[in-house]
């Protein structure tokens, strides 16, 4: 006979009494802003912080116009002063973050032989390296108050490669995967998770501005016959910052229309 397990019903998530309150990074537009809107929808205060300060600004605003649950914040991921003082005027305002989603990324496309050493740096920097440090300043709060969400965007490049958007941004997004299943299992005693999204072709602004017929003969390629939405990424991302995600952590949850099967 099995064991029975404890009953740990009422007890095992914690509610807060007041909204909870999220970070999306590149929040200004494509998948990021999908994320906004969705977790803003189901009650959260959300914090949008973009390199492209004009783009958060006019969602935030559409969100809210009092600017009493949506806020907007100029900062670009690299540039972790910046960041740690965002971090610090959303605690002043609202509370510490409870749900972070490191979305910002950069893609450049391009031959791995054409490649300069800036451009892998400063693409790594923003990609893998501001996860990193975003995570380090927002998970010791939810470490602290046992209750915390931590969403890392992916990518299917970081599973597979390719180089339709470069070998640096493949590179980083593998660095995140690996990074995801370190901070989980750092956190997860805490009650904070960590896990991350890997979409494929996804219609955002980015991806359009790739070469197009690449693109066409990339989505070619999916089971689905289309390329996904980025409302259709914002819905697993809220699911993973919501209260009944607390039992899963560490994961990698692909959105790619089938075209990678594990």
């Amino acid at each position: 006979m099995c064991p029975s397990l404890p009953d740990t019903t009422g007890s095992a998530v914690p509610v807060s009494a007041t909204p909870r309150v999220a970070l999306v990074t590149g929040a200004g537009q494509g998948i990021g802003a999908a994320i906004a809107k969705r977790l803003h929808g189901q009650g959260l205060r959300v914090a949008l912080l973009d390199k492209n300060g004009d783009g958060a600004a006019a969602l935030a605003g559409e969100l809210d116009p009092r600017g009493e649950t949506a806020l907007s914040f100029h900062a670009d991921v690299i540039d972790v002063g910046a960041v740690r003082n965002v971090v610090r005027d959303i605690t002043a305002t609202w509370n510490a973050p409870d749900v972070l989603v490191n979305n910002a990324a950069a893609t450049a496309a391009g031959s791995v032989w054409d490649i300069g050493l800036e451009e892998w740096d400063a693409v790594l920097a923003t990609n893998l390296r501001s996860v990193f440090a975003l995570t380090r300043l927002c998970a010791g709060e939810m470490r602290r108050r046992h209750w915390g969400r931590v969403i890392n965007l992916a990518s299917l490049a970081g599973q597979q490669g390719g180089a339709l958007a470069g070998a640096h941004y493949s590179a980083s997004k593998a660095g995140v995967l690996v990074l995801t299943k370190v901070f989980a299992s750092e956190l997860a005693a805490h009650g904070v998770t960590v896990n991350a999204v890997a979409p494929a072709a996804v219609l955002t602004p980015a991806a359009q501005a790739l070469d197009p017929e690449a693109l066409a003969r990339t989505v070619g390629t999916i089971p689905v016959g289309r390329a996904g939405l980025p409302s259709e990424v914002g819905g697993l991302v809220a699911y993973l910052a919501s209260e009944e995600a607390g039992y899963v952590t560490g994961a990698t949850f692909d959105i790619n229309g089938g075209i990678h099967m594990r």
